[in-house]
């Protein structure tokens, strides 16, 4: 691993989680991150995903969806059996997770939070999902994922 673990990591080796990081280089505010993050990491970009705080009917619940799509705010509400969803305000994502946008991990957050995966997920041999910090993305198994965040999964991507 580079550089001190996270709490996503130190939850992984807790549970003893198979799972490898690999970090990568990507200016933060660049457009299109999480396909660059992809590119970076030399990765097919629908097996990269990023980690979604939003708000359903005023809950906070995390949304893990591909890069390669955008999120589908009706059908996350629909997943969690809400009316309304939206992307929660940076400040909040940030203080109920403990990470940093662009670093947001759905591992090892403060507030452990409810979260959705999108299906498409469990079809791949392995995920990269933020380790918890920018530069750092983690590889595991989607059902790995699933368990230790007790997600949901659903098509939450339009296409």
């Amino acid at each position: 691993m580079a550089g001190p673990g996270t709490p996503a990591t130190a939850l992984l080796v807790k549970h003893g989680v198979a799972h490898r990081t690999h970090p990568y280089r990507v200016a933060p505010d660049a457009p299109n991150y999480g396909a660059l993050v992809a590119v970076a990491l030399g990765v097919a970009p629908e097996r990269v995903f990023k980690s979604l705080v939003t708000e359903v009917d005023g809950a906070l619940t995390v949304a893990v969806v591909p890069v390669t799509g955008e999120l589908d705010l009706k059908a996350l509400a629909a997943a969690v059996g809400g009316k309304r969803a939206a992307l929660a305000d940076r400040a909040v994502a940030e203080r109920a997770t403990g990470y940093v946008r662009g670093g947001i991990s759905p591992l090892g957050q403060r507030r452990r939070l409810p979260t959705v995966v999108d299906e498409s997920a469990l079809d791949l041999p392995t995920i990269y999902v933020s380790a918890g910090r920018r530069g750092l993305q983690l590889e595991l198994a989607a059902a790995d994922l699933v368990a230790l965040t007790d997600a949901r999964t659903a098509p939450l991507q339009t296409r």
